[in-house]
């Protein structure tokens, strides 16, 4: 009896350890705490900010805006002090802020233009380093051709280019021609000129080369340019003379002529016809009045029917006089440049709408600012003309076959 239970004991352990062989076993691991806090998650640094300077705002302002705080906005503004003219930021400006990871800044990028940015990083000492980022500017030499239809200024647009070459091109030639009464559709013109760019960012113009302009019943207008160096080149017709002449076509950019030099013109507030020894330029009221010519103010304040007025005295015997002006920003006694603004278009004394009355007088005798010939500039030294001949049939050359004069239409001269 006894000897049958020590076999079966026997067996149960048998059987028990074969069970256990079956069963897998796991590596001893560290004991599970339960009542141990959650790890604290590590301080996230801000993401980068980039915002847009608007009108009149100061870079300190912008700074403050992106999260900035006033001390750290001060202290970069100081640092780029030395690179920047903080009286010349202007809208569109870019400002850009990289974080730390404690939430000050750390990196700023500020970018003016496609050629000019400016990297500033903290040195850790409350200090900030500024880097001057300057891409290499290409300039390109493109042509453009068009023809007049409504204004030379929408023309110009359709072409895809910007205000600031019609400007260009009204100036060189404002001694000869009048774009406010001259110009008609139809007119065609062409150009060389200059484009800056960094990569395919469009930076702006620099010099015309050459442009012509062909208005309708009127003898091509040429100019180009030609100097000792890029940037300081004086402009001449074809034959070599200057084209700058002591006064300019008109006195006030892109208007209208309402009325002509006459006799016997209508007046429209006294009645009856009377002589209207003067031109008038239809134009907004402000804007701006350009003194036709290098002279002295003779006259600067009311005159009657006249209105506000002023008078200028040049050389040569002529006079000068722009009336019912709504501002003027001249004194009597001052002496004024070619093309400086010494007051602005109004209504002023007896006229019924905003305009420019302007007026010539030559040797005491009222002339038609339109139809008088007025001293052009010098022209090319003699010893340079043979090197202006032959840059003027090169660019002419390089214009036909870049930039022909647009054909005119069937049925049209």
């Amino acid at each position: 009896m006894r000897r049958s239970y020590c076999l079966l004991s026997a067996a149960v352990l048998l059987a028990l350890g074969v069970i256990g062989l079956a069963v897998p076993t796991r590596e001893p691991g560290p004991p599970t705490v339960t009542d141990a806090p959650a790890a604290a998650p590590g301080p996230e640094s801000p993401g980068p900010v980039e915002i847009v300077l608007k009108r009149g705002e100061t870079l300190e302002t912008a700074l403050r805006r992106t999260g900035v705080e006033r001390g750290e906005a001060a202290a970069i503004v100081a640092a780029l002090r030395g690179s920047v003219n903080m009286r010349r930021l202007a809208p569109g400006e870019r400002l850009g802020v990289r974080f730390g990871s404690d939430g000050a800044p750390a990196e700023i990028s500020y970018t003016r233009s496609p050629a000019e940015r400016y990297e500033i990083r903290s040195g850790g000492d409350g200090k900030w380093a500024v880097t001057a980022v300057r891409p290499e500017v290409d300039t390109r030499v493109i042509a453009v051709t068009g023809e007049v239809r409504d204004s030379l200024f929408a023309s110009m647009e359709d072409l895809g280019e910007a205000a600031g070459l019609t400007v260009r091109l009204v100036n060189l030639f404002e001694w000869d021609f009048d774009f406010a009464a001259d110009s008609l559709p139809g007119d065609r013109f062409r150009l060389l000129v200059e484009k800056r760019y960094v990569g395919d960012a469009f930076l702006g113009y620099g010099d015309v080369l050459i442009a012509q302009y062909a208005s309708v019943e009127r003898s091509l207008l040429t100019s180009v340019g030609f100097g000792d160096a890029p940037g300081r080149r004086d402009y001449y017709d074809a034959g070599g003379r200057s084209v700058k002449k002591m006064f300019l076509r008109a006195p006030l950019d892109f208007t209208r002529v309402t009325s002509g030099f006459s006799h016997a013109r209508f007046h429209p507030v006294l009645g009856g016809y009377r002589p209207h020894l003067a031109v008038d330029y239809g134009a907004p009221t402000g804007t701006p009045v350009r003194a036709v010519a290098d002279g002295v103010v003779i006259h600067a304040g009311w005159n009657g029917g006249y209105g506000n007025s002023i008078s200028l005295r040049h050389a040569r015997g002529y006079e000068t006089m722009y009336n019912h002006l709504s501002k003027i920003d001249v004194r009597r006694g001052e002496r004024v440049r070619q093309r400086q603004v010494i007051g602005r278009v109004g209504s002023t004394g007896l006229s019924t709408a905003p305009h420019l009355d302007y007026r010539v007088r030559k040797g005491g005798v009222w002339v038609n600012p339109l139809g008088e010939k007025f001293i052009p500039g010098s022209p090319v030294p003699a010893h340079r003309r043979e090197a202006f001949t032959v840059h003027v049939d090169a660019l002419l050359e390089r214009l036909d076959a870049q930039a022909p004069f647009p054909a005119r239409p069937p049925g049209r001269s």
